[in-house]
């Protein structure tokens, strides 16, 4: 007996299209290029999981700073003062306080020139 593909292709293409939804127009009407589009943006979605990572971190950093700076010391000075006395803050953590909690943050600070 003969085996048609006809419905398994159909639901593998309708797949692509459902994934390519919001692309450009030749990235959905075609499943070839629909298909190349769908394995760049997963590679695109994977490197860039990564890199966000390290854009929140230099945000984070950039924060850190201003606020330092606004309190008389700098990143480096204040981050090697918490290490010293041991007070084990995370970068998110003070960037939160510097932008809502400006007093907690400057205690933050007087606690690590002691």
């Amino acid at each position: 007996m003969r085996v048609k593909r006809g419905v398994t292709s159909h639901k593998r293409h309708n797949k692509i299209r459902k994934a390519t939804k919001g692309m450009s127009h030749p990235n959905r009407v075609s499943i070839k290029r629909g298909k190349q589009a769908i394995t760049k943006s997963l590679q695109h979605a994977t490197r860039d999981r990564r890199n966000r990572k390290r854009t929140f971190r230099q945000l984070w950093n950039a924060r850190i700073n201003a606020a330092a700076r606004l309190n008389g010391t700098t990143y480096s000075t204040l981050i090697s003062g918490l290490k010293t006395n041991k007070i084990n803050l995370d970068r998110k953590i003070l960037a939160e306080l510097a932008v809502n909690e400006p007093k907690a943050f400057s205690a933050i600070i007087d606690a690590t020139k002691k």
